[in-house]
């Protein structure tokens, strides 16, 4: 091909722009998106009905949420690859097609073997979602108006993790848990049957055809192992007490093995699975490890504050659920602010206050106490929210700034990859952490329960009193009196475990702010793409 037809190519492609209205194809991708992100947290309240109604051990239930998280997080890198394949429209239709498809089966599932088999189908058609609709979008839409259309794909990402729990607790107390499956099936017909009349693969994207394909088999094969080894690893790992257990030890093993070889191999390969030559570019890495922590601060306290308003504040799941929905409800309120944002000011300076907004708020979280009222939870989520609305968008518009369009596929697939590890990895963390931190402070208080305190004395005379006024007898009323004590030196450990997970979290953040200034300058409005 000449140098100029090569260049007229090039021009035709940046100036291709989609039969139909842009924001019009963003909706249509953002719905199967929006439940697929839905099934990563709305079965996690189920499970003990799953259990129950299946006749499973509670331990055993766990594989529901643990078999979707691995086959999702192995096809989340393949995604680019898979496109370039069956081509885009086509990869995604399947991905929607398999995901409702697996989603009504495990809604019948009879047994729990059936289940886990079925949620697997359902991750794996699951995970070319998220990526494919951020490729579709990146094309769709020019540099200047992408901060928009990620800000629609924000929507999706980041409030379905936080209204998951609630609406899974609003079903399976009013209907059953096989319906928190069955909900997708309207939303599946519905998405494929827009996309087939809707979304168009652009001119540039080159479908390569299978027999002239050479397949990496041992990259292919590596990519999976580590990947689900590593995710078991992430799930199972506090509940099996980490390294004290062998199989976790031998998971974790295969997987550094795994992926430090798929590392050295997919580099060499000039035809890689995953193009990890995309990291090269230095602000699309910067991109990704922000992601990645972005990802571990939002799953983490998602995981803390319901938790921490249950089993401390007394709330219910549903109640614990209207006090995360104020602070989703302002982050699909800021997204659009936040694209709009970027049509005038550099992602970095966005990205800073995000940062600063987001630690602000963690460390907020350290001044929670045992009285804290449900307005003070809730505004304390509106102020992270508010960080998190500022990184989400400025994050993806910077990594695809200074990548060749050809690339988005691939990119994306990483890119979702670092947020959902991320978000494994931040769970891990903050479950091990307050485990770990509530032994330690309960030994530090249990110290000062002595009889030679008189101070400890008094309080069981007065509570050991209380009790007997109130019927007891009196060697009843003293050993009533011990376990109140004991309880409340439990709850106030349990309570400086938390703010200790909320402190780690603050730091982290804060920590990536110098990060930000490693990013290469781009201009408003989406940089500088080249094509």
């Amino acid at each position: 091909m000449s140098s100029a037809s090569a260049s007229f190519e090039s021009a035709a492609a940046d100036a291709w722009r989609p039969a139909i209205n842009p924001w019009i194809i963003a909706l249509t991708v953002t719905l199967a998106t929006f439940m697929e992100v839905l099934d990563t947290s709305i079965a996690n309240v189920a499970l003990p009905h799953i259990a129950g109604g299946l006749s499973a051990g509670q331990d055993e239930s766990t594989w529901v949420l643990t078999s979707y998280l691995v086959s999702n997080a192995i096809v989340l890198p393949l995604s680019g690859w898979l496109s370039s394949i069956m081509g885009r429209k086509n990869f995604y239709m399947s991905c929607v097609a398999l995901f409702t498809v697996s989603s009504f089966m495990c809604g019948l599932a009879p047994n729990l073997a059936t289940l886990i088999i079925c949620r697997v189908l359902q991750g794996i058609g699951g995970g070319g979602l998220q990526p494919t609709e951020q490729a579709i979008l990146a094309d769709t839409f020019p540099p200047a108006k992408r901060g928009m259309a990620f800000a629609v794909y924000g929507v999706a990402v980041v409030t379905a993790p936080a209204i998951g729990p609630t609406l899974g607790g609003w079903i399976t107390d009013n209907f059953t848990w096989r319906w928190i499956f069955f909900i997708n099936i309207p939303v599946g017909i519905i998405s494929l049957l827009l996309t087939s009349r809707l979304i168009q693969d652009p001119p540039y994207f080159h479908r390569r055809k299978l027999k002239e394909t050479h397949i990496d088999y041992i990259g292919l094969s590596f990519v999976a192992l580590g990947l689900g080894a590593l995710q078991v690893v992430l799930d199972k790992g506090q509940r099996d007490d980490w390294f004290e257990s062998h199989f976790i030890v031998t998971l974790t093993l295969i997987a550094a093995a795994s992926l430090i070889f798929v590392i050295y191999w997919e580099w060499k390969q000039k035809d890689p699975i995953i193009d990890l030559h995309l990291f090269r570019e230095r602000t699309f890495g910067i991109s990704n490890l922000l992601m990645f922590m972005l990802g571990f601060a939002l799953l983490g306290s998602t995981l803390l504050l319901p938790l921490f308003m249950q089993t401390l504040l007394g709330y219910t799941a549903q109640r614990a659920g209207f006090a995360l929905m104020p602070g989703g409800f302002l982050i699909m309120l800021l997204l659009p602010l936040v694209g709009f944002l970027l049509s005038k000011y550099s992602p970095r300076w966005l990205l800073v206050f995000g940062l600063v907004v987001l630690s602000f708020s963690l460390f907020h979280m350290t001044g929670f106490d045992l009285e804290i009222d449900f307005r003070t939870a809730a505004i304390a989520r509106m102020i992270q929210a508010t960080g998190m609305a500022f990184l989400f968008v400025p994050i993806n518009t910077a990594a695809y700034a200074f990548l060749p369009r050809n690339k988005n596929n691939a990119a994306s697939g990483l890119m979702n990859l670092a947020r959902n590890m991320g978000g494994s990895v931040g769970i891990s963390v903050v479950t091990t952490l307050l485990d770990r931190r509530q032994q330690v402070h309960l030994t530090y208080l249990s110290a000062n329960l002595s009889n030679a305190n008189p101070a400890l004395r008094s309080t069981l005379a007065g509570a050991s009193r209380a009790m007997q006024a109130h019927g007891a007898s009196a060697a009843g009323a003293t050993q009533q009196a011990h376990a109140l004590i004991q309880n409340m030196v439990e709850r106030q450990a349990t309570m400086l475990a938390y703010i200790d997970c909320f402190s780690l979290l603050g730091f982290s953040i804060l920590a990536m702010i110098p990060v930000v200034f490693l990013m290469k300058k781009t201009k408003p409005g989406g940089g500088m793409a080249v094509h």
